[in-house]
């Protein structure tokens, strides 16, 4: 069966819900016309086993939907999907805007914190197109930081993106969120392994699930979501995704005053339970969690605040 031509999964105002109209990338980015070709059911696509494909594809979409016409990332560095991406900060943008009668709050106004902004800045780049929101990134990668503020120069984006290196492994907020600064979000894409060891089993299991997938259907094409490449401290950190969110819930609590909401990804469903009881334990006044699908990924936003409704809209 063919696929669908809209990934109706994908929040509404995603840019990306329709399937890749290659013929138009390539007029926004003749780069990426070496890397297309014709898959198994007659229409244009790219190797996404490719990681200088992919990062062509990449550059083609931001250059289109958010002209950001210079973007590039170290070899081995994360290389992000980018509806998905898109996907957390309309979800997020959705939840200021129930504070706000519904209507999602735009401009320079919201300042948004984005913890492990990595070299690629994904997040800072979309939001700032889309919303015109202000971007503090912050990273314990010092050579990632390099990189994404050669970004942030290359589309004269200094005032609108600031970048912070993160000089203690241990801390998440501290040493970032200066003193009396105040943020109305902060967003987060944690560490999913816990090891070395278990990022390269999963990428494994990822494999033998692959083949056995192309096999049933016959094409050579591979999956898009195998090959987004990452450093260590984008892959993993000991205890994994489950630990660095503890530790990110449990130090939000000293921030409380200083952030109007709080946000990260949940990539593992089974560790939401234990997401909560650290949410109960710092006494959070309101938590929400979003479901989030892109294709046959789920995934989900936890949002957690300390102030009410009244001490949101003053903040």
């Amino acid at each position: 069966m063919k696929p669908e031509n809209t990934k109706s999964a994908l929040h509404p105002r995603n840019r990306h819900r329709e399937r890749y109209d290659f013929d138009a990338l390539i007029q926004t980015s003749a780069a990426l016309a070496p890397y297309v070709q014709l898959n198994a059911y007659g229409d244009a696509s790219i190797d996404f086993s490719n990681a200088q494909a992919v990062k062509a594809l990449n550059q083609a979409l931001l250059k289109q939907f958010y002209a950001v016409l210079v973007w590039d990332i170290p070899k081995q560095y994360l290389c992000p999907p980018i509806p998905g991406r898109a996907d957390y900060l309309h979800y997020i943008a959705d939840l200021l805007g129930r504070d706000h009668a519904g209507v999602v709050p735009q401009g320079a106004s919201v300042r948004v914190l984005d913890i492990g902004v990595g070299a690629n800045m994904i997040y800072p780049l979309i939001g700032v197109r889309e919303y015109g929101w202000q971007f503090v990134g912050a990273d314990i990668d010092a050579k990632a930081l390099d990189n994404a503020q050669q970004i942030v120069d290359a589309n004269a984006l200094s005032n609108e993106i600031a970048l912070r290196l993160q000089t203690s492994p241990a801390s998440i907020f501290k040493g970032v969120i200066k003193h009396g600064e105040k943020f109305t979000l902060t967003m987060c894409n944690p560490p999913f392994h816990g090891s070395l060891e278990d990022a390269q089993a999963g990428t494994a299991r990822k494999w033998r699930g692959l083949g056995k997938h192309l096999a049933k259907r016959g094409s050579n094409e591979k999956s898009p979501t195998l090959n987004f490449g990452g450093q260590n401290a984008e892959l993993y950190c000991e205890g994994g995704e489950e630990a660095f969110v503890s530790a990110m819930i449990s130090e939000s609590q000293q921030y409380a005053k200083q952030c109007v909401w709080f946000t990260t990804l949940i990539s593992k469903a089974a560790n939401l339970p234990s997401v909560y009881r650290a949410l109960k334990k710092v006494n959070a006044f309101e938590v929400i969690t979003i479901e989030m699908s892109q294709g046959q990924k789920k995934s989900r936003i936890v949002a957690w605040t300390f102030l009410n409704a009244s001490q949101r809209g003053a903040l």
